[in-house]
């Protein structure tokens, strides 16, 4: 007569323990690097800009509107439709390709005048500077 042995090395409940405790190890490792890439992300900074096209066609008007991080902002860099870049003087001027030493910032209501011929639609791209060595776009858009 034989007898009958059950050849199982683990049973299903040490099976199913190790699954979960797995997957709990799994999921902290996961649940550290997301969040911990979230130190890494900078504040969002609130100024603005409004960009319009003047009547006669050729002359791009921004206007620099301030906002709650005036006091940081350090100068604007502006992308005209060329792809010229446009720096911000303290005058409430546009300079071209030079950057102003030490960077200027806009006067809050100076309108900064771009004129040229561009086609249609007219690209403008307006990237703040702020003392924390931020770089943030403030306004990107088509007139």
């Amino acid at each position: 007569m034989s007898v009958m042995k059950s050849e199982e090395a683990v049973s299903p409940v040490i099976g199913t323990i190790l699954i979960v405790a797995v997957t709990v190890i799994l999921a902290a490792i996961i649940a550290s690097f997301v969040f911990g890439s979230a130190a890494n992300i900078q504040k969002t900074k609130i100024v603005s800009t409004t960009v319009q096209l003047d009547p006669d066609g050729s002359t791009i008007t921004i206007m620099y509107q301030g906002g709650q991080d005036d006091g940081s902002l350090t100068s604007l860099i502006i992308t005209a439709p060329d792809g010229s870049l446009r720096y911000t003087g303290g005058d409430g001027s546009v300079l071209v390709n030079v950057p102003p030493t030490p960077p200027v910032k806009p006067i809050i209501g100076a309108p900064l005048k771009l004129v040229g011929s561009w086609p249609s639609p007219r690209h403008v791209l307006v990237v703040g500077s702020f003392g924390d060595g931020a770089d943030q776009v403030i306004t990107d858009a088509f007139v």
